[in-house]
C-alpha cells in the first residue's frame, strides 16, 4: 500500500509539474515557441533553438496529456515487479519507452507541419484559403474515429493487464521494460494520433485545449464506457469541419 501511494504521488507530481511548466511557459516571453506557426517565420540558420524548444514543449505536453492515460498499465506493471530491487528503474524504462514513441511522433508531426507552412507561403491560393487546412484536419480526425485501426488500438490500450502479460517476458528485464513502454506507446499513438493533430489545427501550447483533449483521451482509454465516446467525438469533429467548409462556401 505504501508503494502504491508513493507511486501515485510521484506520477501525480510529475504530471502536475508538466502542466505547471506549460502554463508558466505559455505566459512567458518564450510562449511563442509553443506555437507551431513560428517555425515558418524563422530563418534556416536559426532553426536549432526553436526546434529544440518545440520538442521540449511537445515532450512536456505528452507528459501532461498522455502519461495519465497510461497509469492503469503502469500500476499493473508496478504490482508485477513490486518485489524487485530494480522496480523503479524498470518503471522509468517503461515510461521512457512510452514517451520516446510520442517524441518520435512529435518530430514527424512538426516536420509535416513545417512543410505545410512552406507550401502555404509559396502558393498564394493556399495562403488565401488557409482555413482548408484546419477544416481538413478536423475531418480527418473525425473520420479516423470510425476506423478499424482506431478501435483495434483502443481495445489494446483498454486492456492493460492482457497487454502487460503479452509483452512482458521477464527476461532481459531492462530491455523488455523499455520495449513494453515502446509497444504501448505505439498502440497509444495509433489510437490517439488524429486527436493529437488537432493541437496543430487549434494551436500547440493552448493549455485549455490540451486539458480538454487530454480528458477526452483519458476517458476513451480508461473509463468503462469510454469506448462509446469514439463515435460521438467523430460526429462532432466531422460536423465542426463541415461547418467550416459551409461557412466558406
Amino acid at each position: 500500500m505504501a508503494d502504491r501511494r508513493t507511486f501515485l504521488g510521484l506520477m501525480a507530481s510529475l504530471v502536475g509539474l508538466a502542466w505547471c511548466a506549460l502554463w508558466i511557459w505559455d505566459r512567458s516571453p518564450y510562449g511563442r515557441y509553443l506555437g507551431h506557426g513560428q517555425i515558418g517565420a524563422i530563418g534556416a540558420g536559426s532553426l536549432l533553438l526553436p526546434i529544440t524548444l518545440y520538442l521540449i514543449g511537445w515532450t512536456l505536453m505528452t507528459l501532461a496529456m498522455m502519461l495519465p492515460t497510461a497509469l492503469p498499465l503502469l500500476e499493473i506493471f508496478r504490482r508485477l515487479i513490486a518485489q524487485r530491487r530494480d522496480r523503479f528503474q524498470l518503471l522509468a524504462l517503461v515510461i521512457a519507452g512510452y514517451l520516446g514513441v510520442w517524441l518520435g511522433f512529435g518530430i514527424f508531426a512538426h516536420g509535416a507541419d513545417w512543410m505545410v507552412h512552406e507550401i502555404v507561403e509559396r502558393i498564394s491560393w493556399v495562403e488565401a484559403n488557409a482555413w482548408l487546412i484546419g477544416a481538413a484536419t478536423l475531418l480527418v480526425a473525425g473520420a479516423f474515429q470510425f476506423s478499424r485501426l482506431k478501435y483495434r488500438c483502443l481495445d489494446k490500450c483498454r486492456a492493460p493487464l492482457s497487454f502487460v502479460t503479452e509483452y512482458w517476458r521477464g527476461r532481459c528485464e531492462r530491455r523488455n521494460a523499455l520495449m513494453l513502454g515502446i509497444h504501448h506507446g505505439l498502440f497509444c499513438v495509433g489510437c490517439c494520433w488524429a486527436l493529437m493533430l488537432l493541437m496543430f489545427a487549434i494551436g500547440v501550447g493552448n493549455v485549455t485545449w490540451m486539458l480538454v483533449l487530454g480528458a477526452v483521451m483519458a476517458a476513451e482509454k480508461n473509463l468503462p464506457w469510454g469506448r462509446k465516446l469514439s463515435a460521438p467525438i467523430g460526429v462532432a469533429l466531422l460536423g465542426w469541419g463541415g461547418m467550416i467548409f459551409l461557412n466558406h462556401a
